[in-house]
């Protein structure tokens, strides 16, 4: 073996006068291996950049609508005339509109407490790493669970009258649904998306839901009244 400033390469034969190579390298050389380029980016600056622009952007709009419409305000508070119905921050009306239908304990306390645990634990499962279509692993399978799942929390919904809920679920199930029955290059888009995107988007239509309708539809004793019913 010898070393120097060049590398050295010598061919020697063993036993069987099986040809072998040895490379001699510089002692100040390191060997490296090739890193393969991954879809990735930096957070500074591209996400936050992005981010800067849509809340400048949400900004300007709300200047806007300011300046368009007014606030709802109504008279200074009075614990003697308390307004009826007594409605939460627009922002707390969809869980308002979910103590409608179910117990407290369970609109108030279950139900919210699954949607934390759910928020902290669901990065940590492979489906939000899996960035495949939810038929392309197992689709007889997937089809399974998926019909399994919503069956039982749709007879929960139909039980407790939750149309509100009962209603998009059964929706987005069919869009879930129609790329396994059906090839159609129409449907490729939905055939393309995750199950965790699936699941946001069940978690948001519902979310949006309950919160128009405990704004808008919701008058005295929480009963149901139309936009309009008050105006005329």
């Amino acid at each position: 073996m010898e070393t120097g400033k060049d590398f050295k390469v010598e061919e020697t034969t063993d036993i069987k006068k099986t040809p072998k190579r040895l490379a001699f390298i510089k002692a100040r050389t390191r060997v490296r291996v090739k890193k393969e380029e991954e879809e990735m980016v930096m957070t500074v600056p591209h996400l936050v950049v992005r981010e800067i622009i849509a809340f400048e952007i949400m900004v300007i709009i709300l200047a806007i609508i300011s300046l368009l419409f007014n606030a709802p305000l109504e008279w200074v508070a009075n614990p003697d005339h308390t307004p009826n119905p007594a409605k939460a921050p627009w922002y707390f009306l969809g869980l308002q509109e979910l103590l409608h239908y179910f117990p407290p304990v369970v609109g108030g306390v279950i139900l919210p407490a699954l949607v934390v645990i759910a928020l902290v634990v669901i990065p940590y499962f492979r489906i939000n790493l899996k960035n495949d279509g939810i038929w392309s692993d197992h689709p007889r399978t997937t089809f399974i669970a998926l019909v399994t799942v919503v069956g039982v929390v749709s007879v929960v919904l139909f039980l407790y009258q939750v149309y509100a809920m009962l209603v998009p679920t059964l929706v987005l199930t069919g869009l879930m649904l129609a790329p396994y029955f059906s090839k159609r290059p129409s449907l490729a888009y939905l055939k393309s998306r995750p199950l965790s995107w699936w699941i946001m988007t069940w978690f948001v239509t519902n979310v949006v839901i309950l919160t128009i309708i405990g704004t808008l539809f919701r008058g005295p004793g929480w009963s149901w009244t139309w936009p309009w019913k008050e105006i005329y």
